[in-house]
């Protein structure tokens, strides 16, 4: 059996470090274009980057004009789809007005621990 589903957890990303922020998002975009489902979940530090105002300021590549924020526009209209976990609104100060128009909502602990561990359809790649 071919998975038809990826699912792209970003927890260790940190946002201080630009480079680490092109291949997760790039990858989302392949694979959403390859006709994959594709789910990136933003949890612990890069919760931030659901943030309106955060990934516009950041860039992988010093110099560059592609923000971060372009990485994940283009992954978004490809079809991948973002997700903020619950407790990045607490940790951060963020409601749900302050999350990025890309971001389709926000998820628990247990919805993602479940799609994971019940989706026989689904790989997982971890940042």
């Amino acid at each position: 059996m071919v998975a038809s589903k990826l699912i792209i957890v970003m927890v260790n990303t940190d946002q201080r470090n630009g480079e680490e922020l092109g291949a997760p998002f790039f990858q989302a975009t392949v694979a959403a274009a390859m006709d994959y489902e594709v789910d990136v979940i933003c949890t612990a530090t890069a919760g931030q980057l659901m943030k309106k105002g955060v990934a516009e300021k950041l860039v992988v590549k010093p110099g560059s004009p592609k923000t971060v924020y372009d990485f994940i526009k283009d992954a978004h209209e490809a079809g991948a789809k973002f997700y903020c976990c619950s407790p990045n609104l607490d940790l951060f100060d963020m409601t749900e007005d302050d999350l990025i128009p890309e971001c389709e909502g926000i998820v628990g602990g247990a919805k993602v621990i479940e799609e994971i561990m019940e989706n026989d359809d689904a790989k997982v790649l971890t940042y």
